[in-house]
């Protein structure tokens, strides 16, 4: 599916499902919808890390967490979670949930994330094979030099990213 067939689970601050909405419509109008997030580290608590690729309808050149998506109709968070993995990143792992989280922020060209995210974290050590029109590059990191080089440059980083790791750090990586 694109971006303009695609549509958000809408849902009230407890994860509610409330309806469905276009995606682009409701990133313009910042309404609250349901989003999955995946963390991925390797054997040696390594992160791996996607760069977006330039053409991404927001946050396009950023360096972020292994993926994001939304859930489509009847597919459960960890459903989504696994599909988008394999989709940008060609990682198949289990997954575990981490948490459940909301965050709303302006993430240029006029739109706006306000999801109800649910954050799930893998363990792989295998082959990475992205998907070029959605991933420009990928790199493993460890936790301090990725610490690090977010405190010098904050704006390589989407939003989303920064949030967790300011936030959920341990959660994320133990």
């Amino acid at each position: 599916m694109d971006d303009a067939s695609e549509q958000v689970i809408l849902v009230d601050r407890d994860d509610r499902e409330i309806g469905l909405a276009a995606k682009l419509p409701a990133h313009e109008l910042g309404y609250l919808h349901r989003a999955v997030s995946v963390c991925v580290l390797d054997d040696d608590k390594r992160m791996l890390l996607q760069k977006r690729a330039a053409g991404k309808y927001h946050s396009g050149g950023l360096w972020t967490n292994a993926c994001c998506t939304h859930p489509r109709q009847g597919e459960t968070p960890l459903a989504a979670a696994g599909r988008r993995l394999r989709e940008e990143l060609g990682v198949d792992c289990p997954l575990n949930f981490v948490l459940r989280a909301h965050y709303r922020a302006e993430v240029g060209n006029a739109l706006v994330e306000n999801e109800v995210v649910h954050l799930f974290a893998g363990r792989y050590a295998g082959h990475v094979r992205r998907d070029p029109k959605e991933v420009e590059d990928f790199a493993w990191s460890t936790r301090e030099a990725l610490l690090a080089a977010i405190a010098e440059r904050p704006q390589d980083y989407t939003y989303w990213f920064r949030y967790y790791l300011k936030t959920f750090d341990q959660e994320i990586f133990g």
